[in-house]
């Protein structure tokens, strides 16, 4: 496993290890010591997956202290365009957003907490996987809207939920972490 800095501090590209035989595929997407060794949070405490259709924005989820968690996702089924902002006030990279393509198998992306996290999907379905440090808290699960983070989605007609749609601005969050 390779972990690369993104230009968000504390963003971590992951490239997991593959082996592909006659059998088909094998994949490794996490290894406590290779996480230790680059001070990730090793101790996810819930672990979920969603099935998306093409055109799906899903996001900017985060949860509010004291229940915030570091979140490991990766794609096991299809692609997505995963986006991340930084809603961390001290951080170097405060506001700023980062966008990366994940497919099936080969990179996984580490996302501090602190940070807000939403993806497109770009294939006809898609399943993502998230691996989390802390037990959601539903009084502390919290967005902001996906269209206001100075981000061009590359989508015409994107499909978002109800609640998704209804978060507030980056513009007026006030940060918390």
């Amino acid at each position: 496993m390779k972990v690369n800095a993104t230009t968000l501090t504390g963003v971590q590209l992951l490239e997991n290890f593959v082996s592909q035989d006659k059998r088909g595929t094998f994949v490794k997407t996490f290894h406590a010591g290779a996480f230790q060794e680059h001070g990730l949070a090793v101790d996810f405490r819930e672990s979920y997956y969603s099935i998306s259709h093409k055109n799906v924005i899903r996001g900017m989820h985060f949860q509010l202290p004291p229940h915030e968690h570091d979140k490991l996702v990766y794609v096991t089924q299809g692609e997505i365009l995963d986006v991340i902002v930084d809603l961390r006030p001290d951080s170097p990279s405060y506001r700023q957003h980062l966008a990366v393509s994940l497919g099936e198998h080969a990179r996984a992306i580490y996302i501090p907490r602190g940070c807000a996290h939403g993806f497109l999907t770009l294939s006809d379905t898609a399943t993502v996987v998230y691996n989390v440090t802390s037990v959601y808290e539903p009084k502390a699960d919290a967005g902001i809207r996906w269209d206001s983070i100075g981000f061009e989605w590359p989508v015409q007609a994107p499909v978002v939920s109800d609640r998704d749609a209804a978060f507030k601005s980056l513009a007026d969050f006030q940060p918390t972490f």
